[in-house]
């Protein structure tokens, strides 16, 4: 690590934390990720073999557990690392509140299915198995289509046809849904202005808006 050659606490905690993807990372593992495939998918543009050197300099600090199950891996924060829990809220809303701009570089379709499909309302859906699909016609066509399958059980986001019957297809732009998901625009509005169209059973379409319960800082207030 680098070592900005200071004392103050801040700086010792920022030498660890402030590397490129680190807080990144604590973030997946406070949203529960606990496997490799999963951290990767919470930062899909982050290099596994830079997430694994990120996993062990957490490792060496304290702020990560390692336990191994046959060939089953789980990373687990510590109680150091579970402290960073309202520091990343802060962090969160903050950006929320005073970083309004998103370049298209900001825009991914992995990272935002991602989010998605790990905080639905669950019981707000139908018994057995609901399948939602979403297409965005603006993203280049190996990464336009996503599928997640939602059970009562189980949450399954697909990137391939996982081959049952579409309950709810959503078609939209991807910054429009990005919007949308981050709270700064409404889920109706989007849908008037013509930049989302749902398709499917009349009563699935009007239930989606509360099966997508929205990003955790969503609801965060804007400065007037």
């Amino acid at each position: 690590m680098r070592s900005y050659g200071q004392f103050c606490p801040v700086a010792k905690a920022m030498e660890l934390l402030d590397e490129r993807w680190t807080l990144l990372v604590v973030r997946e593992l406070l949203m529960g990720s606990r496997h490799f495939n999963e951290l990767r998918r919470g930062v899909p543009r982050m290099s596994p073999a830079l997430l694994s050197k990120r996993l062990r300099t957490l490792m060496r600090a304290g702020l990560v557990d390692r336990f191994t199950d046959g060939n089953r891996v789980t990373y687990v924060l510590t109680p150091a690392g579970e402290e960073l829990h309202p520091i990343v809220e802060s962090v969160g809303r903050w950006g929320t509140r005073w970083i309004t701009q998103l370049g298209d570089a900001d825009l991914d379709p992995h990272l935002l299915l991602w989010d998605m499909h790990r905080n639905l309302e669950l019981a707000a859906f139908p018994d057995g198995r609901t399948v939602l699909r979403f297409t965005f016609p603006d993203v280049p066509p190996a990464a336009a289509t996503w599928w997640i399958v939602v059970t009562r059980d189980e949450v399954d986001l697909c990137d391939t046809d996982p081959g049952h019957s579409v309950d709810v297809a959503v078609t939209t732009g991807l910054r429009a849904l990005t919007e949308v998901w981050r709270g700064d625009r409404r889920f109706d509005e989007v849908l008037r202005s013509g930049e989302l169209l749902v398709e499917g059973p009349a009563p699935l379409r009007r239930a989606l808006p509360r099966w997508l319960k929205l990003s955790a800082f969503a609801a965060v207030p804007r400065p007037v």
